[in-house]
């Protein structure tokens, strides 16, 4: 079934290059493969509105009750690059594809004949493709696709290219699966981590700053501390040393790690400052390794857990920026653990999973549910990405295998997801929309002891190899944000809420006292607003519940007289009246407990 339904959006990816073709002749074809959920064709030299979308779907509804045939045929450079001569992003592919000396295969829509009919069938649309299609369109559910939506995306991700016009549209085999996703989509745009960061005034971008470079402002700031902080301090009480390192060194040092061949593209060009080249590092091990390095190391040192709040930056494509989800600049809770041998590494990755679980609950993900484990293997024939040593790679997967079995953990493994050092357990966490990403990782390193000299001295006086785990705790604060928005649709816990409570009295006579009971909130360490604006009540608690803020306190006439505020919870509702110091008691626990 699943084939089935790629080979469905795969032909109604064609079908609508037909219909755009048809409206705007000149339009010249990118690509259109299959996504999740449906499919995309890449178009330049179109001008389309929301209106032309409308109009495009309608037209492949009727080219999908002509009965069209899809037909796949091989033909050689010549051919291709004649049939595709107005189509320079097609003779690109075409010229690529001769150089690896790849078949050149082409798929036909055609108009399918009657048996009486002693006619050659007309071609319809011809498209540079691998395939697969379908036989014919009659295999499409006409009710079962919707075009969704028009974005910008650079020809092969790259803002080096042309600036394409990409049409998405979404498809399943009936149309209750259609409407469910819709509905589904829908709740998503309300839980997008983006819409929410605008709307609650967390963080912003900038085109005169850069593309992937968020600001924060002060409330999502709040936020970023109070996370920077929980993960500091939790890591402190299990025995990680906490430093700080530069967020520049030299481009000798990537070499020496081995870093600079295998993440080359997505590192920052070199800075010739006097007679050195620095760079912007984009990951923090090399670092750590030489605090490691600044003095002899015993057995007894070990397992040295390095930690540190860094800060990152990488190269990603436009096409890739994705809100704080996928970023430029961002800051990883990151470290290293330097250990004796395998069989340490082994209880400290068991151990760093138990720290990752634990931040997980804390945050409200669950296993399973939330997020779950991957299993990224090295393969072993991609010489060109991962280091050669079979025999290491085989017991580092087999020992990340073993912890994932005996924690009875369900996982997936995936083949060539390892970095070039070793293999890794990664949690895998799928956004409002549905599309997975890593949150944390787990790594065996058995590459950057030999690389640095990480050695100690044993027990005997000898000096020997040690082995490096490398791990992210809550992995990139910006990203771990932008889960957190969307898992909650922006009502965050107490603790993390950038305004806790907020004082609203009923008119102005009540003021002063709003501003005591403020006063009194702030003087215990609570987040505290008062709203004495000229509206009316109503649209001021409005404006409270919109900007999702845990505790609405309102006081009037009541709560002067019996010296209370009138507490109204955002999951719990009206709580009626109470004493502030009461409040404050509950607030703080709830705060100290980190209370969902």
């Amino acid at each position: 079934m699943k084939n089935n339904l790629e080979k469905i959006r795969h032909s109604l990816a064609h079908l609508m290059a037909m219909a755009v073709l048809e409206k705007f002749p000149k339009a010249k074809l990118g690509i259109g493969p299959i996504i999740e959920n449906g499919f995309y064709y890449d178009f330049d030299k179109i001008k389309i509105s929301d209106a032309d979308i409308l109009e495009m779907e309608k037209r492949m509804r009727e080219l999908i009750k002509k009965d069209l045939k899809f037909q796949k045929e091989i033909i050689s450079f010549a051919e291709a690059k004649k049939l595709f001569a107005n189509q320079p992003y097609k003779l690109e592919l075409i010229k690529e594809l001769q150089k690896s000396k790849k078949p050149i295969t082409i798929y036909k829509t055609f108009e399918g004949l009657s048996k009486t009919q002693n006619l050659k069938p007309k071609t319809l649309f011809v498209d540079l493709c691998a395939g697969p299609h379908i036989n014919s369109t009659k295999e499409i559910n006409p009710d079962s696709f919707k075009l969704t939506k028009i974005a910008g995306a650079y020809w092969k991700g790259s803002e080096k290219n042309p600036m394409l016009t990409r049409i998405y549209g979404v498809a399943f085999e009936i149309k209750k699966e259609l409407d469910d996703y819709l509905k589904m989509m829908e709740e998503a745009e309300k839980r997008d981590h983006r819409k929410l960061g605008k709307d609650l005034d967390l963080f912003v971008f900038s085109d005169i700053v850069g593309k992937g470079l968020p600001l924060w402002t002060e409330k999502g700031a709040i936020i970023k501390r109070e996370l920077e902080r929980f993960i500091i301090d939790e890591e402190i009480k299990r025995g990680y040393k906490h430093v700080c390192t530069p967020d520049i060194a030299k481009v000798d040092l990537y070499k020496k790690s081995g870093h600079y061949p295998y993440y080359k593209d997505s590192m920052y060009a070199p800075m010739k400052v006097d007679e050195e080249e620095l760079i912007l590092r984009p990951m923090t091990c090399p670092h750590h390794f030489e605090l490691y390095l600044s003095k002899p190391r015993s057995y007894k040192e070990l397992p040295m857990r390095i930690a540190e709040l860094a800060k990152l930056y990488r190269y990603e494509q436009s096409g890739e920026l994705t809100g704080l989800i996928r970023l430029r600049s961002f800051c990883l809770a990151d470290a290293h653990i330097i250990c004796k041998d395998s069989k340490q590494a082994g209880e400290e990755i068991n151990m760093a999973l138990d720290l990752i679980e634990y931040a997980a609950s804390i945050f409200g993900f669950k296993i399973g549910e939330n997020y779950s484990y991957r299993l990224s293997l090295g393969d072993r024939k991609n010489k060109e990405k991962y280091y050669k040593d079979d025999k290491a790679w085989n017991e580092a997967e087999g020992i990340l295998r073993k912890i994932l079995k005996n924690r009875e953990s369900k996982f997936i493994e995936a083949k060539d997801e390892a970095t070039f050092y070793g293999p890794k357990i990664d949690i895998q966490m799928k956004n409002a929309r549905g599309k997975e990403d890593t949150v944390f990782t787990v790594q065996y390193d058995f590459v950057m002891p030999k690389r640095f000299k990480l050695n100690y001295i044993d027990e005997k006086g000898k000096e020997k190899e040690s082995v490096v785990v490398h791990r992210s705790s809550i992995g990139a604060i910006e990203r771990t944000i932008a889960f957190l928005l969307e898992y909650t649709a922006g009502k965050l816990p107490v603790w993390l809420s950038p305004i806790q409570t907020i004082i609203i009295p009923v008119s102005d006579k009540f003021n002063d006292y709003g501003k005591k009971m403020f006063q009194e909130l702030k003087n215990n360490g609570i987040r505290a607003e008062i709203d004495d604006n000229n509206e009316t009540l109503g649209k001021r608690i409005r404006n409270a519940e919109l900007q999702k803020i845990p505790y609405i306190l309102v006081v009037g006439d009541k709560e002067v007289q019996n010296q209370t505020i009138n507490v109204r919870h955002y999951k719990r509702g009206q709580e009626g009246e109470v004493k502030i110091e009461k409040l404050i008691e509950k607030i703080t626990n709830e705060v100290k407990n980190k209370t969902l």
